[in-house]
């Protein structure tokens, strides 16, 4: 009987230490303000760093668009090992929208925990 919890035993030890290594996602900062940008002055670009703080390979899955077209995210698609960084960048077209206050919220979905984290934009349109 010892025999066989032991060899169960040691065959769950690889599934335990997998479960036991996870990625995780940490930020330099979560929000950036354009601040007063003109409607006609072009696409602006935001940047937010981020670094994989967990122990597995960071994977982000989808990275949203706030809501609009005028929103096109970019991102790495490629795994991030633990303890390097990499970027995430938002870029904003105000065409059309003069006039207009701007706050977005970026949902970004990865193999996380919580699975989905989530960064913001603001700008002023003149």
């Amino acid at each position: 009987m010892k025999k066989i919890i032991t060899i169960c035993l040691l065959l769950m030890l690889p599934v335990l230490v997998l479960a036991a290594e996870k990625a995780s996602i940490s930020f330099d900062t979560t929000r950036h303000d354009f601040g007063t940008i003109k409607a006609n002055g072009g696409t602006v670009t935001a940047e937010y760093r981020y670094t994989n703080t967990g122990t597995a390979p960071l994977v982000i899955d989808y990275v949203g668009n706030g809501g609009c077209g005028c929103t096109k995210p970019s991102y790495p698609k490629e795994p991030l090992a633990p303890g390097k960084s990499a970027v995430i960048k938002i870029h904003f077209n105000p065409a059309g929208r003069a006039g207009q206050e701007v706050n977005r919220e970026i949902k970004i979905k990865s193999n996380t925990k919580p699975r989905v984290s989530k960064i913001y934009f603001s700008a002023a349109i003149i």
